[in-house]
Order: structure tokens, then sequence, then C-alpha cells
């Protein structure tokens, strides 16, 4: 029997602020462009000669969409010319051709992820070509240890497609919903019917992947409380391992897309908190067990079995059970953690090509992590994943004293203690049931770097 999610109104208005996501710890704003291809370089090569070098995972980015989602605040090109995936592809290819170089033939690759932009924009023949340039330079492992997963738009595959990524080497898709309701869909203009995600769902499961998940966003335009129960009512009878439920972040001035919402359309900010309160008991009371921030899944996926036995981790694509890799970033904008650093490509496809035609890899920046980032990150991790922090094992990890160390975080986190979201003692931080949902505000009083970022960050809660 999977512990209850209490909802306490008041509690979660308080700290509904904006704040990192921390899939990454120091977080993205701090990546520096002094930061250049020699690091990375030696980066992988420190990484190499590490006594037990790590398994390879790759997140390739295709920025290509057949139409504007108003809502999508991603890198992406919005085209019908096909000549310019291809050519993209071409480009691609070769990076992954200069990344395999860096790392030993020895390693593996067992975590892939496609992400976009909309990465089924390339037919599956070319899926089938990148693929294959992939296992040629990073050496897959066998299907059996791998978790290759690709986003899916329902609007652009056929349930044979779906086969055939399948018979491609994914095990994993992810599926955007966002919210059934007509209404919703139009304000947003991203227009798809129930019957095409039910039927594409039904592939899934008859082709034998291992995983199928679903992503919403509460909080768009139009939505209501009743509406967003309708369409969980229908996602819950599609019963998919893993839901992700994220929070829309309306930011018309930062996002050009997102000032085709009409204003008038946005939901009072309330709503948002409704709609967050009805999901989470909508999703547990079917059986779905919280694993943190916007991720639901099913008492049997292997998240929940990582989360409830201690091995749950976090990285750029969220909670992971094969996190502990070295993250390979490829394509425009791709983020990848490397060793002790973390780095990121290039955001022009002219940039990313012109480095490529130099035979230069396109990072743009990145970080080297000091002693004091790998503590605080091991410390934020441990809070995100397991809601707890035992000062013992940071202690040993680290050599420090954790509460002389930390004696400003944890005066900050008093607060909440009285609020009876964590408690405190000699030996540990815990977070709380009721306090679940905040442990992002609880990472926050452990980020050395946070007043003095320029980064703007989607709310907590």
């Amino acid at each position: 029997m999977q512990d209850t999610l209490p909802f306490i109104r008041p509690l979660v208005e308080k700290y509904d602020r904006p704040g990192p996501r921390y899939t990454s710890y120091p977080t993205a704003p701090q990546f520096q462009a002094a930061f250049a291809e020699d690091d990375y370089r030696a980066a992988a090569e420190r990484s190499n000669r590490a006594a037990t070098p790590k398994p390879l995972s790759a997140y390739v980015h295709i920025p290509f969409c057949e139409s504007l989602c108003y809502y999508c605040a991603c890198n992406k090109i919005i085209t019908h010319n096909r000549e310019r995936a291809a050519a993209y592809l071409a480009w691609l290819k070769r990076e992954v051709e200069l990344q395999g170089a860096l790392f030993d033939d020895s390693r593996r690759m067992t975590q892939l992820h496609l992400g976009g932009g909309t990465p089924t924009y390339l037919s599956n023949d070319q899926l089938g070509e990148l693929m294959a340039a992939l296992d040629t330079a990073f050496h897959f492992a066998e299907p059996e240890a791998r978790e290759f997963s690709l986003e899916v738009d329902p609007r652009t595959v056929t349930p044979e497609q779906i086969h055939e990524l399948h018979a491609l080497g994914f095990n994993r898709l992810s599926f955007g919903v966002q919210d059934f309701d007509t209404r919703v869909q139009e304000a947003v203009n991203r227009i798809q019917s129930e019957a095409q995600v039910v039927e594409l769902v039904a592939a899934a499961r008859e082709a034998g992947f291992q995983s199928v998940s679903v992503d919403l966003i509460y909080g768009l335009p139009l939505q209501t409380v009743a509406s967003f129960d309708a369409t969980l009512d229908k996602i819950i009878a599609l019963r998919p391992d893993r839901i992700a439920a994220y929070s829309y972040a309306h930011l018309p001035e930062l996002f050009k897309a997102q000032r085709l919402i009409r204003p008038e359309d946005m939901p009072p900010p309330e709503r948002k908190i409704e709609l967050l309160e009805l999901t989470i008991r909508r999703l547990t009371e079917a059986g779905y067990v919280y694993i943190g921030m916007d991720h639901f899944a099913l008492p049997e996926d292997e998240l929940s079995l990582a989360k409830e036995n201690g091995t749950l981790q976090r990285n750029f694509q969220g909670y992971s059970t094969h996190a502990d890799c070295d993250l390979i970033g490829l394509g425009n904008t791709a983020i990848g953690k490397v060793g002790d650093s973390y780095s990121q490509n290039v955001k022009e496809t002219a940039q990313y090509q012109a480095r490529l035609e130099a035979g230069r890899l396109p990072v743009m920046r990145g970080y080297r992590l000091n002693a004091d980032d790998r503590l605080r990150r091991d410390v934020i991790n441990a809070l995100m994943c397991h809601g707890r922090i035992d000062f013992a094992a940071i202690e040993a990890t680290h050599g420090i004293d954790f509460r002389a160390y930390f004696a400003d975080a944890l005066a900050e986190l008093e607060e909440m203690a009285d609020d009876g979201l964590l408690v405190i003692d000699e030996e540990s931080i815990e977070v709380l049931p009721a306090g679940r949902l905040m442990m992002r505000n609880a990472a926050m009083v452990f980020d050395a770097y946070l007043n003095h970022s320029t980064g703007r960050y989607s709310r907590t809660v």
C-alpha cells in the first residue's frame, strides 16, 4: 500500500515560488562560455581513466516540428521542408562520430533518449540511420540492459510506425497528450483526437514496449477542473506505466509563441493549484505512485521500485533508474554531463553546422564542478530522490561536519520543520508526506548560487 500525499492548500500556496528543478547542480545559469571544447575533451579523458568508467547515456535533440504549439518553450524549428531535417541528420551523424572517438570502446551505451522538437519528425528510415551511427560510435549494451526512449507526437506516427520504432531498438515511448479537451487544444494550436492516442498506446503494447508514458500539462488556457478531470478519466483508462503532469509556465515576454495565447483565456493562478490537487488525488486514487516533482508511475514500474529501494536518481530528463552514467548531449542546445563537468551545445543550427564543418565539437558553454559543488549536488539529489539526507553518509563521502558546514541551511529549514513539512534531528533531515510537494523549496536552501543567479525558473509547486 503506497503512502498518501497530503495536499494542504495554505502550505502549497505559501511555498509556491520560482525555483530550479535541479535536473543538475549547479543549474544551467552557472554554465560558462569559458568552458570550451578542450575542457570537454579533457573531461571525457578523465572519465575514461576512472577506476570504474561509467556506462554511457545520450540525449539527442531533434529540433523540428510541423506546427507550432503555442505553449512550447523548447528550442524548435517549425518547417515542412524535410530537406532541412535531412541536412541536420547528416551533421548530427558527424557529431556522433566525433563524440564516439572520445570514449573508450570498452564502454557501453545503456541509456538513450531522443527529445525535441519532435523526434518523430524524422522518418523511421532516418531514425534507423541515426541508431546505426550511434551503435557504431558508442556500442549499444545488450537489449536487456538498455533503456532507449523517444518522445512521440501522436499526430506524426501510425500504429505501423510504432512497431517499426520497437524494431529499431527503442523500448520506451512518451506520448505528448497535454489535454484531450478540444477547446484547450484549439487555444494552444495542438489538435489531436483521443482515438489517435488510444490506437497508438495499443500499438505500443502490442509491439512489446517495456514502458509507455504520457505527458500532461495543467494550467493551459481554458482549462477547468471539470475539463481536466475528464482528461484524467481518459488517461487513467489508458493505464500508461508513467504519467508526467507538468505545470505550464506562461512567460510570453520570454517565449514568442506564448504571445499567441489570448490573455483572457488564461486560468487564474488559483486554478493551477486546484488542477494540481485534482491530478494528485485522481492519480494516487487510481494506484499511481507519486515519484516526485511531476512524475507518477504504476507500483510495478522501475521508477516506483527504484523509489522504494533507494536507487532512484535524477538527470536532465528528470527521474531515472540509469542517471549515474556519463551523459553525452548530441544536437543543437543539447546538454551533457561527463565526469565532473556539464556542457551545452550551440543553439543555432548554422553555428552547429559551422563547428562540425571545421571538425570541431559544437560545445558552447559548460561547467566543471568543484568540491563544494559535488557536496551540494549529493545533498540536493538525496533530498529530491529519497526525501532524506543522512548526515553520516554525506560526512563519510565528503569529509565534513554536516551540521557545522550547513548551519545556515539548517536554520533556514526550521520554518519548513515548524510547518510540519520535514523533520530535522541529530542524524538526518527527513521530508514528511505533507512536504513532498515542496522538496524543491528544501533543496533551494543548499544552493550556493541561487541568490546570485540570473536564471528564470518555474514555480516550485
